[in-house]
């Protein structure tokens, strides 16, 4: 599945971005799945759960590809 996210401000952190688009219930699972590099920005595993988050990126959880 796709989802293509505008974003309304110069970025939005990634557990913040995961949790805003429903893939989680809360945003401390939303930072349990980046914590257990269960997320990628750009095609590499993504640690930091605060990362900022631009325009032109591509983010993977499970099935799921988000393009800002």
């Amino acid at each position: 599945m796709q989802i293509d996210y505008k974003l309304e401000q110069e970025y939005i952190e990634l557990y913040k971005l995961i949790k805003f688009l429903n893939l989680v219930d809360s945003g401390a699972e939303a930072k349990l799945l980046i914590a257990n590099e269960m997320v990628t920005r750009n095609g590499e595993i993504e640690t930091r759960k605060r990362a900022k988050i631009r325009d032109n990126e591509i983010i993977q959880v499970g099935n799921v590809t988000i393009k800002t």
